[in-house]
């Protein structure tokens, strides 16, 4: 048979799930694996899928592609937008979309799977296919270790992945070294005294607390980092309170931390720490805050010589101009676990999904960061076509290069 991608890319964005919850999509990926006669296993780190194609003697290739959504109500105005809701970890119902394009990286692993079935007499080695739930958790690729499916599958030989992002469509962009930051995300919990809103001098204020904590951080790459380094800390979320005139007993805040490496990784913790320490000091807290990491994440670092070859297969495959250096990404990414874990090469690239006539007008006006929707933001989808038909062509093209020559 042949799969029907452009449906199941639809059928996939319409029915998004959060990270660990990726059940049903899950069952389509199962379905459409049986239809192509690929063995597999499901339920690898809680929601995840690793399929193989043995094909004779020769190198492992591991495709990877992560499948889970995010909170985020879609406004993209499309025919096939969502309009799903789930259940985040605090319980909360929230509005779910795949706002950071994993239902295309599905789609196009699925499509490449097909692709390499039916020209196994073209290479010769062994494929494994890894559907993995939970990156925006940065949890997922270690639940699948954890799981046993390095074990479980043959080692890889070398680690390939590609993510949708906001370059003209047909681009393909990757470079040599760091492809993407570290990361880590913490959580601090300022504890201060509770007490009536009329009363602020039986309080300790957390809420005040927090908002000179937040202001204050600012100063660390504004202040404290070379101009010529790269560091972001973001405060992502603040919860303190629940009435006007409560001043409440605690305040949280939530961070996400970008660096380069982890000589930048060990500075900016310290800064971070040091300043939120300050800050409830200065505020006369009774107890010192509360500082928790959620999860951490490596650099996605591109192996020099497989990233050379994969560039030389792409130009070769889709024409010069097609592959840019698109400089470093200060998002992150835990696709490079798996390649860390069993000590081989990685090639982690972009794929553009913009329409290309689009993105070339807001250039030329200088509104690219207005007018052209990046991961995450409500109004991000990619165009379906072409953007679909090179995530394919470049697995394909990817998994080939690093394959043997013809099956005997």
């Amino acid at each position: 048979m042949t799969l029907d991608l452009e449906a199941i890319y639809v059928d996939l964005h319409r029915h998004p799930e959060l990270s660990f919850q990726e059940t049903r999509t899950a069952g389509v990926i199962a379905q459409h694996l049986t239809a192509l006669g690929i063995e597999f296993e499901e339920g690898i780190g809680k929601t995840g899928i690793a399929a193989r194609i043995a094909n004779g003697d020769g190198p492992v290739v591991w495709l990877r592609a992560d499948m889970d959504a995010l909170p985020v109500p879609e406004q993209t105005g499309l025919e096939y937008a969502s309009t799903a809701r789930g259940t985040d970890p605090a319980g909360n119902d929230v509005p779910v979309m795949h706002a950071c394009g994993h239902d295309m990286h599905v789609t196009a692993l699925l499509g490449a799977l097909e692709r390499l079935v039916a020209a196994t007499d073209e290479w010769s080695g062994t494929v494994v296919a890894v559907f993995q739930p939970a990156e925006e958790y940065g949890a997922g690729s270690q639940a699948m270790i954890a799981d046993g499916v390095l074990d479980r599958f043959p080692r890889p030989d070398i680690v390939l992945g590609q993510h949708v992002t906001p370059l003209p469509a047909g681009t393909i962009g990757v470079r040599s070294g760091t492809q993407m930051a570290a990361s880590d995300g913490l959580t601090v919990t300022l504890l201060g005294r509770g007490g009536h809103g009329s009363r602020p001098q039986a309080t300790i204020d957390p809420v005040v607390m927090a908002a000179a904590t937040v202001m204050r951080l600012q100063t660390i790459v504004s202040r404290e980092v070379d101009p010529r380094d790269v560091a972001v800390v973001t405060v992502g979320s603040i919860h303190a309170g629940l009435k006007n005139n409560i001043i409440p007993a605690e305040a949280k805040l939530e961070l996400s931390l970008r660096y380069p490496d982890d000589e930048a990784r060990a500075r900016v913790l310290e800064k971070v720490e040091r300043i939120v320490r300050a800050e409830a000091q200065a505020s006369g807290a009774e107890q010192p805050p509360v500082i928790a990491v959620d999860h951490s994440l490596p650099p996605t670092i591109n192996d020099a010589d497989a990233t050379a070859r994969l560039t030389a297969a792409f130009d070769a495959a889709f024409g010069d101009g097609t592959v840019i250096d698109p400089g470093m990404f200060t998002g992150s990414e835990d696709v490079s676990w798996f390649a860390r874990e069993a000590g081989v090469p990685l090639v982690f690239w972009f794929w553009g999904g913009v329409d290309a006539t689009a993105f070339a007008e807001a250039l030329a006006a200088g509104t690219v960061e207005r007018d052209i929707p990046t991961n995450h933001s409500p109004f991000f989808a990619p165009v379906l076509q072409p953007t679909l038909g090179r995530g394919v062509d470049a697995l394909v093209v990817a998994a080939r290069e690093f394959l043997g020559g013809p099956a005997v």
